[in-house]
């Protein structure tokens, strides 16, 4: 993936950040291998909501810039194992801290839960 230049720009240092974890999925998918290396399918589980192809898309990019590292076993059939890498391990404490401030204003947010008796209410509207 190609990535601007930001040098010498006020803010360039939160921009490049956001850059190389920029969209819906790679922040998840960085936060899921936090646990430990995992294969494909399970990523794919741990995130319904994501495509076949998305979730290649992403891993892909986020292998380019260096946050994850793609190991291939030589086996029938390949098995392939993706792990965060020294670098990706650094964002470790962005995450969480994303983490924590999702699940501290997780009520206003769309992706809150939604509350039991609440769902009855909103079908009635």
């Amino acid at each position: 993936m190609k990535r601007r230049n930001f040098g010498r720009r006020p803010g360039c240092a939160v921009e490049a950040t956001l850059d190389l974890i920029d969209g819906k999925w790679k922040g998840v998918i960085l936060y899921h291998l936090q646990g430990g290396c995992q294969r494909f399918g399970e990523l794919r589980r741990r995130m319904p909501g994501i495509t076949q192809r998305m979730l290649t898309k992403q891993l892909r990019a986020l292998e380019e810039d260096g946050l994850v590292i793609r190991k291939v076993y030589a086996e029938v059939p390949p098995r392939v194992e993706y792990s965060l890498s020294e670098t990706g391990e650094s964002l470790r404490p962005v995450i969480d801290i994303l983490k924590a401030w999702g699940e501290r204003h997780q009520e206003r947010l769309s992706c809150a839960p939604v509350a039991e008796g609440a769902e009855a209410s909103l079908q009635t509207v």
